[in-house]
């Protein structure tokens, strides 16, 4: 097995168990009153990052990744670690607000309003990087800068809207 294999399984099972995590997440949420706010774009979430998946898998090249891009890469999963324990039962794939719920100010949330989506940001271009695929890297941040947009706008709103007297 090469280590450009392990590096994609193991980013695939990370990714599986995230889903996981969300869903319950979600779940437990929506039983405690929360909403699911603009779910029309989450569809192209889901494809935008299964098909950047899928797309490692087919072009990534056996062997070595490059270090440099693949340390960036587990950096920004130290980054995720951290998010996912600020938000804690907060964290889902989705919009989901929670009525009355103030935002979450700990961890990283102190520095920066979106994190996670800078985390992607930076994966969706690192891991491709590390296989020598500059151009999927490209293709894929252009792709998922579109598709922010649409997120940032909608989570923003929410947000906004959601905030306690």
């Amino acid at each position: 097995m090469t280590a450009s294999v392990v590096v994609l399984a193991l980013v695939t099972l990370q990714r599986l168990g995230e889903l996981i995590l969300a869903r319950r997440n979600t779940r437990r949420l929506l039983a405690r009153g929360a909403v699911e706010v603009a779910p029309g774009h989450y569809g192209l979430i889901v494809a935008l990052h299964a098909a950047w998946l899928a797309g490692l898998w087919l072009l990534a090249p056996g062997g070595i990744p490059h270090p440099i891009w693949l340390v960036v890469f587990v950096g920004l999963q130290a980054g995720r670690l951290w998010i996912l324990a600020a938000l804690g039962e907060r964290w889902t794939t989705r919009i989901i607000v929670l009525p009355g719920a103030p935002l979450v100010q700990r961890g990283p949330y102190r520095f920066v309003s979106h994190p996670n989506y800078a985390v992607v940001v930076g994966e969706i271009a690192a891991l491709p990087l590390a296989f020598g695929l500059t151009g999927f890297a490209f293709l894929f941040s252009i792709l998922n800068a579109a598709i922010l947009t649409v997120r940032l706008r909608a989570e923003g709103t929410a947000l906004k809207q959601n905030l306690p007297a």
